[in-house]
């Protein structure tokens, strides 16, 4: 651990000798010494043992926002109840076809979190070493390129355009094996551009470079591009919101979903 921080520039060679004095003289271990002492943060700890364990996250210094709780607080108990979700995910659908790497994260009415569970699933699964890909399909009120710090680059509705190529994805270095592709440009015709085989081909060779695709949607209330990334993606996760949620626009959308042959893997109450 005291190289990795020494080679970070987070502790000097002096201090880390004064640690290593520390722990011998007392038998503990060597972030509890070095916070003892006054040497070293919780958040370098956690930095170190990131490195030590190929688990990456966020510091305090990060310009991503602080609704990826998956990255900035990988012990806190939102971010246990995301991995048991993953592990659901990766029971039910991922893990039992190859050509099972798409899940459409859907809800019937708006600000119920689409985009907060779909940021934070994506990245869950990045933790695993699975090659992950997020999908902004939200072209009418995109979050994720706010979320993640991206400006306003090319992205979906550009490539689905023909008017961009592979390079609007874009890889998120603080986080190995997360990638996202940003809603891009805002069009005026969303639903057309994902109603359009081109979609269903670029799902397709997205499929050949990563393990796990998340797609992020708009309200299905408010337009009918939800239930087309659902059909397309062949799966999809529901997300309500306790004491916003209507449960009969939630059964109608859900049920719609079923009769266009969509597997509704699961479902996930915010706010419980």
């Amino acid at each position: 651990m005291g190289a990795i921080l020494i080679d970070a520039g987070r502790l000097s060679a002096a201090d880390a000798e004064r640690i290593l004095q520390f722990q011998r003289e007392r038998g503990a271990r060597f972030g509890d010494s070095g916070m003892a002492l006054g040497l070293l943060t919780d958040d370098d700890i956690r930095f170190a043992l990131s490195v030590q364990f190929d688990y990456p996250y966020l510091g305090r210094d990060s310009n991503l926002s602080r609704e990826l709780v998956a990255a900035y607080q990988p012990g806190s108990r939102p971010v246990e109840q995301l991995r048991a979700l993953r592990s659901q995910l990766m029971l039910r659908w991922f893990d039992s076809g190859a050509d099972r790497k798409e899940l459409a994260i859907v809800s019937a009415g708006p600000k119920e979190g689409r985009s907060y569970i779909a940021a934070n699933l994506a990245i869950v699964f990045s933790q695993l070493c699975e090659r992950t890909l997020l999908i902004d399909a939200d072209m009418r009120s995109p979050r994720q390129h706010q979320l993640f710090n991206l400006g306003k680059n090319v992205g979906l509705s550009d490539m689905l355009a023909g008017r961009a190529g592979p390079e609007a994805v874009v890889g998120i270095a603080a986080l190995q094996d997360l990638s996202v592709l940003p809603a891009g440009a805002i069009p005026p015709n969303p639903q057309e551009l994902l109603g359009r085989p081109t979609f269903s081909a670029l799902l397709k060779s997205l499929g050949e470079e990563f393990d796990i695709i998340i797609i992020d949607t708009p309200a299905a209330s408010e337009c009918a591009d939800a239930h087309t990334v659902a059909v397309r993606a062949g799966a999809a996760l529901v997300v309500a919101r306790q004491n916003t949620s209507s449960l009969r626009q939630m059964s109608q959308f859900t049920q719609g979903l079923r009769e266009f042959g969509v597997t509704l893997v699961g479902s996930v109450l915010n706010d419980a």
